[in-house]
């Protein structure tokens, strides 16, 4: 991953700051960059290399997908991968609003209480599709196998007209967001794949996810990636809840 960031350098393409700011706090996934095209932290990074070279590698079935996407680098690493390995049967779904956080509805998730009322006024402006759009297409990776679902969770995830998920990322941060991810996405990813949760440091996050653990029956290792993120692989189908 680190040869990715500094290939793109003479270019002018940031995808992640290696140095500025203070460096163990970024590797960590305590802070991150303002202006480079992805927030991640390097061990996330490196994390969505690794998830997808090894469905790929071991030719587990599906396409792709980052729910909340900011300004869009975790997606763009999936993108660059498949060109890496010339992967031309899957589909990178790039889901987001693109208009920011839904508004709070405490009344039915509570839990969402607990998110930073500054983050939701922070300027969208840098994460709008044709922001994002514009930064695939600086790593020349905005081409078919790239495609945007925008609009909230809610409305565009149940009916997106996706079949098989091989690799399942989300970051949507709130307990809303993430159980809207999972519900209808979840069912999807293949048997092999991969649910990585960027945000599992926020309480609300994880809350959402213990839940829909329980309730589905998924008893996988939720495995650390950094201060923040996590993941777990798909051994089996969950057993029916009917």
């Amino acid at each position: 991953m680190r040869s990715l960031i500094r290939s793109n350098r003479m270019a002018n393409i940031q995808l992640a700051h290696l140095r500025r700011g203070n460096y163990e706090r970024r590797i960590a996934g305590h802070d991150f960059s303002d202006i480079a095209h992805s927030m991640l932290s390097l061990k996330r990074l490196d994390n969505i290399q690794l998830c997808v070279e090894t469905v790929i590698r071991e030719n587990i079935s599906g396409d792709l997908i980052e729910t909340g996407v900011m300004r869009g680098g975790a997606a763009i690493v999936m993108r660059a991968i498949l060109r890496a390995y010339g992967a031309h049967d899957r589909t990178v779904w790039v889901a987001d609003s693109f208009e920011g956080f839904p508004p709070l509805n405490l009344e039915k998730y509570p839990a969402d209480a607990a998110s930073d009322p500054q983050w939701h006024l922070r300027p969208q402006t840098e994460s709008g599709l044709a922001h994002v759009r514009r930064n695939f297409a600086r790593y020349d990776l905005l081409d078919d196998q790239v495609k945007f679902l925008p609009g909230w969770f809610r409305d565009t995830l149940p009916k997106a007209p996706i079949k098989q998920l091989a690799v399942l990322r989300l970051d949507g941060d709130l307990y809303e967001s993430t159980m809207d991810a999972l519900v209808p996405l979840y069912p999807k990813l293949t048997p092999g794949g991969f649910v990585i949760i960027d945000d599992y440091n926020l309480s609300m996050c994880e809350e959402a996810v213990r839940d829909y653990r329980k309730k589905m029956g998924i008893n996988e290792e939720i495995i650390p990636i950094d201060d923040a993120g996590v993941y777990w692989r798909k051994t089996a189908e969950p057993p029916s809840r009917n």
